[in-house]
């Protein structure tokens, strides 16, 4: 989908698959990446109301980007993100009665993105949805952010996702899944437990992991790019 300046139109998630949403709100190589896929994650996070819990409506609306930049940074495909996107929503829609608040929202609605990038990432490698769209898609927030109207400013952020993203493949699913969940969105070791169903020192253990792989990954893409000016 081409991107545009006007502010991104969601669509409804229970009315038939989402357009593939807009190159995401993501960051360059190294420190750049985690200080904007940290700024990405603020205000992403208000408590809810344990006795009535937010409607769908207003829950979708608030959490749509989140949801969407989540499922990619996990490692779902550009082809696949819309139909992953509304699965979320769908199985949020038929749970959020059952949502007590024993958690925070975004804790609760992050278990079930995860589910759903497992299982698209394992569809995709049994010979589900391959490739990527002719065009990547762009962020939500970045086409109604104050970057629309900058031309220049979103070709920079569009390259830095797309780093981002190329170091977050080189690390394996489970580190993944920790070091997107700590370092991008924030998130405390045991609601990192609580998420992915692991104890507390599993965390610790995987996120050491994942950070030693992705500052080897930031050395291989700046020894790259220096040899291409070379």
């Amino acid at each position: 989908m081409a991107s545009s300046s006007a502010a991104y139109a969601r669509p409804h998630p229970l009315a038939g698959p989402l357009a593939a949403p807009p190159a995401g709100r993501g960051a360059g190589a190294g420190g750049r990446a985690v200080a904007e896929g940290r700024a990405a994650a603020e205000g992403t996070a208000r408590a809810p109301d344990p006795v009535h819990p937010p409607c769908f409506e207003a829950l979708y609306d608030e959490h749509f980007a989140f949801v969407w930049r989540s499922l990619r940074r996990l490692g779902v495909i550009d082809a696949a993100l819309d139909d992953a996107v509304q699965d979320v929503f769908l199985v949020v829609h038929r749970r959020l009665a059952e949502f007590e608040g024993r958690s925070s929202m975004k804790t609760w609605l992050f278990g079930i993105v995860l589910r759903v990038a497992r299982t698209h990432r394992r569809a995709a490698l049994r010979g589900g949805p391959r490739g990527h769209a002719a065009e990547a898609p762009a962020d939500p927030e970045a086409v109604a952010g104050p970057e629309a109207d900058q031309p220049d400013a979103r070709t920079e952020q569009a390259e830095a996702v797309r780093i981002l993203h190329e170091l977050l493949d080189d690390l394996d699913e489970e580190k993944r899944e920790v070091f997107v969940l700590a370092e991008l969105e924030q998130m405390t070791a045991p609601a990192i437990a609580e998420v992915a169903g692991i104890n507390v020192s599993t965390v610790y253990s995987r996120l050491r992991a994942a950070r030693h792989d992705f500052e080897q990954a930031v050395l291989r893409h700046r020894a790259r790019g220096t040899w291409r000016c070379a």
